[in-house]
């Protein structure tokens, strides 16, 4: 391995290291993790919220209770998208 190539592999460490640090730290355990970008759970613990208050909001003929539901729903459906560049945010190794 050439001096440039070693440089560019720290430099790629060292850049994951200050993304996502728990990824790092998982590779160099060996038990890999799921890198940031693809970690939902947050996400769908939100859509399953916003659909208990749209739901609920229905039932109990609530206008706030809806619309909050629909807000959570809107909300949680953004987190939930597997592309991150229709997020506005560029995924890992495009710049």
């Amino acid at each position: 391995m050439t001096q440039s190539e070693h440089e560019r592999l720290v430099d790629l460490a060292a850049r994951l290291e200050r993304e996502d640090p728990g990824f790092a730290r998982a590779m160099r355990s060996g038990r890999p993790a799921r890198p940031r970008e693809y970690r939902r759970t947050g996400a769908w613990w939100g859509l399953a919220l916003g659909m208990v208050l749209l739901g609920t909001g229905i039932a109990l003929a609530q206008g706030l209770l809806i619309a909050a539901g629909l807000v959570f729903v809107g909300m949680a459906a953004q987190l939930v998208d597997p592309d991150p560049a229709r997020r506005g945010r560029q995924g890992p190794g495009r710049r």
